[in-house]
């Protein structure tokens, strides 16, 4: 059975950085992508970045390109979401999911635009960052 858990989250000064990391475990690293998803309280849930299976293909949000590195460690069954230059509105609890049903369907959805949430099925319990001004 597939099971996500993030884990690395916690308060940061603005400016500073942190490390996510998402271990999966039940399945196979060839098998899934990996988005990252969060959410600020009273707003809604948005897409954060992803990467596909292998890694050969990244996507971010406009609001984190150049702060934030996506990567994963498939010998690890990790992967990592490096954020840098934090801000405060970056403050949320963040949840990483594994999207299964390309490689179960064997339709190809990479390249894609974004982080569509349609593909993304098992999710982590999530974390809280907060960032403070």
């Amino acid at each position: 059975q597939l099971h996500l858990v993030e884990s690395g989250g916690g308060v940061v000064q603005s400016g500073g950085s942190l490390r996510l990391s998402c271990a999966v475990s039940g399945v196979a690293s060839d098998t899934y992508a990996i988005a990252w998803f969060r959410q600020a309280p009273g707003k809604e849930r948005e897409a954060v970045s992803c990467v596909s299976r292998g890694g050969g293909n990244t996507n971010y949000a406009d609001s984190v390109k150049g702060r934030f590195s996506i990567s994963r460690d498939d010998a690890k069954s990790t992967v990592y979401l490096q954020m840098d230059s934090l801000k405060p509105e970056d403050t949320a609890v963040y949840y990483c999911a594994a999207g299964l049903l390309e490689y179960f369907s064997g339709a190809r959805f990479w390249p894609m635009e974004g982080c569509p949430e349609v593909h993304f099925d098992s999710w982590g319990q999530g974390i809280q960052v907060t960032v403070s001004s």
